[in-house]
């Protein structure tokens, strides 16, 4: 390289420097830049504001508009920036900057709904709603906005939609007898969502199946219970349709239903134990007077004479019912004491003939101790 050659490269540089166009581009850059700034500040104080109202709707918008907006900021500012600079060459991008503008844009706004989506959910959640329909109805409106944009970017890319739709139709047909059972837990899980027998979080059983635990996750194909040992069990959707399921976390109380035995020698005494019982569980404020309180002499058993004591508690919690439960059998065990009575056990009596000495070390004559070895 001469130095007449170095000479020219300042007033070339200085050439393109001075470009209109150069400087519009330069123009836009900064401008996109600055205009990122400012709206950074400006949600920052619309975060300030917004933590001081209830409602969650403002809060999900700022949440969700912050990222996709200067987003599209940039998209804009930088597709204009490359207009500009497209229309001094010749190479046919210029063509392009439209379609890839839109697709940025329409990704953009898909992001944005996604997000705004997910964020009403959290919302509505802590604010105490029904999480499995939130959840459901959140999937449902995501799935929606992604299938919308992914079609309308094919569209703009000159893949023809009514095709693929077409080839949806005859295909659904095959994928359905392929993929009957991915289908017959997807409507399960969605009869979950919609019946709600049991939500997150909720102790379900089944007395048709060995399932038994707290509801972790409820899916599009799979449940997932965590077991009372700490094991994850995943349950097809499509199970909860042919099975009966047992909801004990809805429970309005818990019952005790108990029998006690007194011994025959306490006959006697058995109509005021009784009555005392059903005393104690009246004046109880454990227990829900409001449901059905029994407490009856029923059976002549074997070894003892049974009364039954059938009551509600107000608690539904596990460890709270089984410290009632304790108190009020240990309560009626002390009344059966005060009345100078025993709680029976299983006992056998044998009668002797007159005739018949018993042995001395076991009481039993021969001949019954002969008749035992026969048996």
């Amino acid at each position: 390289m001469n130095t007449s050659d170095v000479s020219e490269l300042p007033k070339a540089l200085m050439a393109w420097l001075t470009d209109p166009r150069v400087l519009l581009v330069f123009a836009i850059v900064l401008s996109t830049m600055m205009l990122n700034f400012v709206v950074r500040r400006i949600f920052d104080r619309l975060d300030t504001k917004a933590e001081s109202t209830t409602t969650i709707w403002d809060d999900a918008l700022l949440a969700s508009v912050r990222k996709p907006l200067r987003l599209m900021i940039w998209v804009v500012g930088v597709s204009w920036a490359a207009e500009m600079l497209a229309k001094q060459s010749s190479s046919g991008f210029e063509e392009m900057i439209d379609p890839l503008r839109y697709v940025f844009v329409l990704g953009i706004l898909a992001y944005f709904l996604v997000r705004f989506i997910r964020e009403v959910e959290k919302g509505f959640v802590h604010s105490g709603a029904d999480a499995t329909t939130t959840h459901a109805v959140g999937k449902l409106l995501r799935v929606s906005v992604i299938v919308t944009a992914v079609l309308s970017v094919l569209q703009t890319l000159g893949i023809s939609i009514s095709g693929i739709l077409a080839f949806g139709g005859f295909g659904g047909i095959a994928v359905g007898f392929a993929a009957k059972d991915l289908l017959a837990n997807f409507f399960g899980g969605l009869m979950i969502y919609l019946d709600r027998p049991f939500a997150l979080g909720d102790w379900i059983r089944s007395p048709d199946r060995d399932i038994e635990g707290t509801v972790e996750n409820i899916g599009w194909r799979l449940t997932v219970i965590r077991t009372f040992d700490m094991r994850p069990l995943y349950i097809p959707n499509s199970v909860f349709a042919n099975i009966a399921v047992e909801n004990p976390s809805r429970m309005k109380n818990r019952r005790i239903y108990e029998t006690i035995g007194v011994r025959y020698d306490d006959g006697a005494q058995l109509a005021l134990i009784v009555a005392d019982v059903e005393a104690m569980l009246r004046a109880d404020a454990d227990i829900d007077q409001n449901q059905t309180l029994m407490v009856n002499f029923n059976e002549f058993a074997d070894s003892s004479l049974n009364f039954f004591v059938y009551t509600f508690t107000k608690t539904t919690n596990w460890v709270e019912f089984h410290q009632i439960k304790q108190r009020v059998l240990l309560d009626i065990l002390g009344i059966v004491e005060s009345h100078g009575a025993e709680c029976a056990f299983p006992t056998a009596t044998v009668h002797l003939d007159a005739g018949e000495q018993p042995l001395p070390s076991i009481g039993l004559t021969p001949s019954q101790v002969d008749g035992a070895h026969n048996t």
